[in-house]
């Protein structure tokens, strides 16, 4: 396959019977460095991070289960041990460890969980927004019952069922929604992001590629302190990223951040969500130092903001 300048290869991996898509920057004489794409996104999303750092790292970044060009599952059930799974499938398969792992939102979260449970093939890790519900959401969750829950759960589940997908009459209108969305995308940023995430139907409209069923979150999960003990078994250093325009609950104020034992708090004061578009530079010169050193974090104390 003959690839544009600077383009990634396609590949493909087969976890828990479903054909995943991944692709692939880089020298594959360097240091392996895994991108994790969130929610209803896709691994196209880190193209500008993984073309900054192509020239020193082996990158991959690995489209999720029901996400981007990877299959969806038969049941919609998207859970975190499905995904922590996949994740494992692909550094076992592709014998990626000991590998440095960076993940936005959801995939920060399922980094964060991987590291917890594979210390030992884990270097770095650095996790975007990725440590979950904030204690306060966590606390209001609590008050609901579990028959409440579950009762939540069937109706949504009811509602995606029945539910037509949005369709859209041009790649432009599609582009249109995304920075709708995120303000803070440029327009060159909101149509590549656009372009990578659509799919055409046979109706010729265009529809965005993930399965409905991720807007869905399971039901049952592991208790918070179930999540912490796993973030207390990470013992590489740990970089967790946050945008001071985000919905996000920064874990130097909210007390996430002591339940790991090497971990630094960094805040991007000019960005939302999704740091890593919103404020680019400001972003890989923080990626950079951390990426650079071992001993980053022993250098430089948490962030206190």
């Amino acid at each position: 396959m003959t690839l544009k300048p600077h383009e990634p290869s396609s590949h493909y991996f087969t976890s828990q019977r479903l054909r995943l898509h991944y692709v692939e920057w880089g020298n594959p004489e360097k240091p392996p460095l895994i991108l994790v794409h969130g929610g209803r996104d896709h691994c196209r999303n880190w193209d500008w991070v993984a073309h900054a750092l192509r020239e020193d790292w082996r990158i991959i970044a690995p489209d999720l289960r029901g996400h981007g060009d990877s299959e969806w599952t038969t049941d919609g059930h998207y859970g975190m041990t499905g995904y922590i799974y996949d994740l494992a499938q692909l550094i076992e398969q592709r014998d990626l460890a000991p590998v440095t792992l960076v993940g936005h939102s959801l995939g920060g979260n399922i980094v964060l969980r991987y590291s917890g449970i594979y210390p030992e093939r884990v270097q770095r890790i650095v996790s975007m927004e990725g440590l979950g519900p904030s204690p306060k959401l966590l606390a209001e969750r609590a008050r609901i019952s579990t028959a409440e829950r579950l009762r939540e759960w069937v109706t949504e589940q009811d509602r995606i069922a029945t539910r037509t997908p949005r369709n859209y009459p041009s790649i432009e209108a599609a582009c249109q929604r995304m920075q709708a969305a995120n303000p803070h995308l440029s327009r060159e940023q909101a149509a590549h992001l656009t372009y990578h995430g659509l799919r055409r139907a046979a109706s010729g409209h265009y529809r965005w590629k993930f399965d409905p069923y991720v807007h869905s979150w399971p039901p049952v999960d592991l208790k918070p302190e179930e999540v912490q003990s796993l973030w207390a078994r990470i013992s590489c250093p740990a970089l967790l990223v946050y945008g001071a325009q985000s919905w996000a609950s920064n874990p130097a104020k909210d007390g996430r951040a002591r339940h790991f034992p090497n971990a630094q708090v960094a805040l991007l004061p000019h960005a939302g969500h999704w740091m890593h578009h919103d404020s680019f530079h400001d972003y890989m010169v923080i990626l950079r130092d951390f990426l650079s050193s071992a001993a980053a974090i022993e250098e430089a104390p948490p962030n206190p903001q």
